[in-house]
């Protein structure tokens, strides 16, 4: 007999949850362990928060300028992301995160042109020398973040880690990027709560996965209003500065990794995300900034009525 348990745990300064079935309790605690063991082993290595991390040990090597041998796991990402970024016209950087230097979004202050020349010019993977395992800097002062797809490749692990220890029907949810390795044992799926961006507490809709992944991007995590325009977080690494026009959008797919960096590039494009979102073929949904919503046909098990706020699902994304 199968029973259901539930493990919440703290990572990645997020809540996180890990859902699955077993046998018995003692297994449980054994699958349980592995995985958010290999959570904190991913958080361990690419915090750049974490002065002792693999990514810490890059980003100094960034900023004279030198260059730094990688392993096989890292390259990977770093295969990936240069991928994200060849496919999204250059709007996809994991050397953009020195922009946060420029926007304090607790200030109410727009940045310096100086200060965002000055950061621009040290943003742009093709600054940068990938020739695995051989990673080498060009311009000193650079900086590497993998927080957009860190969290992600962490999910996507865990539920490679259930599954290999004989799990077969699950959900891991690292603070709204979830996989679902396998569905109720009655084969019902998982029910997932998509967040509104424009109503607190409130959700668009609930989305049914049986296997796969659900990530979700937003501009309602930060964001300040001066001299009445709204400036979001989602940034720009080609001209410093916000992109406009999507609120949120929302993407299945059948990695984490993969859902997660296509939400971000489409945010990422404003309001010609929604075309691109079309044309790769994306199961998906959006809403814009004036609260207009569409996605592939099918993609909600159920969309919030209007005027109604549902309660809360089974599980709640992002």
């Amino acid at each position: 007999m199968l029973d259901l348990y539930s493990f919440p745990f703290s990572a990645m300064g997020t809540e996180c949850n890990l859902h699955f079935y077993s046998t018995n309790s003692s297994k449980a605690q054994e699958v349980s362990q592995a995985a958010i063991s290999e959570v904190n082993r991913i958080e361990a290595r690419y915090s750049r928060y974490n002065t002792d991390s693999l990514l810490s040990e890059i980003n100094r090597v960034a900023q004279t300028g030198g260059s730094i041998t990688l392993d096989e796991e890292t390259g990977g990402l770093l295969d990936y992301a240069y991928a994200c970024h060849e496919h999204s016209g250059g709007l996809f950087d994991i050397s953009c995160g020195i922009l946060r230097q420029a926007w304090d979004f607790s200030s109410n202050t727009l940045p310096k042109k100086e200060t965002m020349e000055n950061l621009l010019a040290r943003i742009g993977l093709d600054k940068i020398s990938w020739d695995p395992p051989n990673l080498r800097f060009s311009v000193p002062g650079m900086e590497l973040d993998l927080g957009g797809i860190g969290k992600e490749y962490a999910s996507d692990r865990v539920a490679e880690i259930c599954v290999s220890m004989g799990i077969q029907h699950g959900l891991v949810d690292l603070g709204g990027d979830i996989n679902v390795f396998g569905p109720h044992p009655d084969q019902e799926p998982w029910i997932i709560g998509i967040r509104d961006p424009k109503q607190t507490g409130s959700i668009l809709g609930e989305v049914q996965i049986f296997q796969g992944s659900l990530a979700s991007s937003g501009d309602y995590e930060r964001c300040m209003v001066i001299d009445g325009k709204r400036y979001s977080h989602i940034i720009s690494p080609i001209t410093g500065w916000p992109v406009s026009g999507l609120a949120s959008v929302s993407v299945v797919s059948d990695k984490c990794i993969v859902a997660g960096s296509i939400c971000t590039i489409a945010m990422l494009k404003g309001i010609d995300g929604i075309e691109w979102l079309k044309e790769i073929d994306a199961r998906h949904s959006w809403i814009d900034e004036n609260g207009r919503q569409g996605g592939s046909a099918g993609f909600w098990s159920r969309p919030k009525a209007p005027g109604l706020n549902p309660g809360k699902p089974e599980q709640e994304g992002l």
